[in-house]
């Protein structure tokens, strides 16, 4: 059975990616810190009959995904990652912190990079598989009081966009996904968004992901952007 890992599977987008994906066949490899929340994703696949394992994983610590990607290359037939961790500060530009500024650059930019260097020779003997950018639209333009995070995004977009032409005709294939803000809590502790009504749900952006994985780029804006 072929395995897809996602990152940052305990809740929101990746979890409903990952429960979609299950029921397409795939075993799911799921990846995060909070072993509780991956814990539940895992029940729910297998409620569904489908088959997952959890994956305790640190995309911030480049020698924790070179110990368990080593591991896991052993054990599981990769056949796609899905970069969907991230980190969002927001609010004005001069007020951010150090620790903001490295928080967002080491998980958005950093923990994409490295999970994808780490799982790509994998994919290059195989001579096939796929890798799934969640970028968000903070990749497509500019946003006010987001200044780092979309420029953590804009490095990702350059970064798949890159890779799509290295490598091309390989068999691998890079997916860039933009989408709008979604009702998640990932808005939880912060206070930039005051009305999550108009964004659409993850299982709702889940979908349209997996309707569209034909296509190179997927953009997904917000109900009411």
């Amino acid at each position: 059975m072929k395995t897809i890992l996602i990152t940052g599977a305990g809740s929101g987008l990746g979890k409903e990616l990952a429960l979609l994906f299950s029921k397409q066949g795939f075993h799911l490899l799921l990846a995060g810190r909070t072993v509780e929340k991956l814990t539940e994703v895992k029940q729910a696949i297998e409620d569904s009959s489908g088959k997952a394992d959890i994956l305790s994983l640190d995309i911030r610590n480049n020698q924790d995904i070179s110990n368990k990607l080593q591991e896991i290359r052993q054990r599981y037939d990769l056949f796609g990652l899905v970069n969907n961790a991230g980190i969002g500060h927001f609010g004005p530009f001069e007020k951010m912190t150090e620790r903001q500024i490295s928080d967002m650059v080491e998980t958005n930019v950093l923990g994409t990079i490295r999970m994808t260097q780490a799982i790509l020779p994998v994919l290059q003997k195989k001579g096939n598989g796929q890798i799934i950018n969640i970028i968000s639209t903070a990749g497509l333009r500019g946003k006010v009081n987001e200044a780092v995070y979309v420029a953590s995004k804009f490095a990702v977009r350059g970064f798949t966009e890159s890779l799509q032409k290295e490598y091309e005709g390989s068999g691998i294939q890079f997916k860039a996904v933009y989408m709008g803000g979604m009702d998640t809590p990932f808005w939880d502790e912060s206070t930039h968004v005051s009305d999550k009504s108009r964004f659409r749900t993850p299982n709702e952006v889940a979908e349209i992901i997996i309707h569209q994985l034909d296509q190179s780029e997927i953009i997904i804006e917000s109900k009411n952007s």
